[in-house]
């Protein structure tokens, strides 16, 4: 997948079409749709970047969101900035060749749609795929979802020619306000992913596996019911250290995407980035500034070791 080019223009023309006749950017789930839409089931699935002639170096982000209680409305966010996301990666030249996979996470142990997963792309089919996810708006109400699952399909379930070619990582933003299940359970990967595992997998072997191949993120937005809660923070920062983000606002999610990939591809340092987006007009500045301020001096791109066994350098990047 990942072919085509991004156009606002049909982004707009879209809109506005939805406008005049009333139709919702998420018509498959608002008309009242309860199962995986067949173009986002992970069912034995594999979700894949690949360069082309078109797009010689792409570059895979993947952005996976809890649609549980109260973040089911960060889809329509990301939808409604989906341009601004796309006018950062593209025009401002922050990633080459960027592909952009969305997905949602729910509770396996209580919801009908617990997990869904689009293709990587490049062009508006991106924002079909958005319209095609399922808002359940379930969870089972005790501080945890299914991440460990969206971590697994990441993890084992993906395939990129920037790892495979390069040796270098892909981004993965996840986006949520609770605790992940202490393990991948065998029983929900083989009933909604296909896979026959025989044993659970400990969350710490997963997280392990998918931040070898992704440079991975969560963050966690204001306006969620978990929101600054220590526990859940406590939580995903002894699994990923400083790239556990608070944001004060949940509308600066793209920005803040943006940024740190033109960051991690070193197309930008923090002030040039602050920078765009005031020229942009975004409101979204000190949000992203103060999130990614949070990073401190840490490296996000180290050398990678390429499947061959030789080595590849990413450069560090400082903030």
């Amino acid at each position: 997948m990942g072919s085509g080019a991004w156009s606002t223009d049909v982004y707009d023309a879209a809109d506005r079409y939805r406008r005049a006749t009333g139709t919702s950017a998420f018509s498959y789930s608002d008309s009242g749709a309860r199962v995986v839409h067949p173009a986002l089931d992970p069912r034995g699935a594999v979700r894949e970047s690949r360069d082309s002639a078109e797009h010689p170096r792409s570059t895979p982000v993947a952005v996976l969101f809890d649609v549980t209680g109260s973040m089911g409305h960060v889809p329509r966010v990301l939808q409604a900035k989906l341009p601004q996301l796309l006018g950062l990666l593209l025009r401002q030249g922050y990633a080459r060749d960027p592909q952009i996979m969305f997905g949602a996470i729910g509770d396996a142990t209580c919801d009908r749609v617990p997990l869904q997963v689009g293709q990587f792309e490049s062009d508006n089919r991106m924002d079909d795929d958005l319209g095609r996810i399922v808002l359940e708006g379930g969870g089972g109400g005790q501080m945890r979802e299914s991440y460990e699952l969206a971590l697994y399909f990441m993890a084992r379930h993906t395939v990129t020619d920037s790892w495979e070619k390069r040796g270098r990582r892909g981004y993965l933003f996840v986006i949520g306000d609770e605790l992940a299940y202490p393990r991948v359970k065998s029983g929900e990967v083989a009933r909604l992913i296909g896979d026959d595992l025989g044993e659970d997998v400990p969350m710490r072997q997963i997280v392990d596996e998918v931040t070898r191949r992704w440079d991975t993120y969560y963050l966690l937005p204001a306006g969620s019911h978990y929101s600054g809660n220590r526990r859940v923070l406590d939580f995903w920062r002894d699994l990923l250290g400083q790239q556990a983000l608070e944001l004060d606002d949940l509308a600066a999610v793209c920005e803040t995407i943006a940024l740190t990939v033109g960051l991690g591809e070193q197309a930008i340092d923090l002030d040039q980035g602050l920078r765009d987006l005031d020229r942009a007009g975004s409101s979204a500045t000190g949000t992203v500034s103060q999130a990614l301020a949070r990073l401190g001096g840490s490296s996000r791109a180290e050398v990678s070791e390429l499947p061959t066994g030789r080595t590849t350098g990413r450069g560090v990047v400082r903030l």
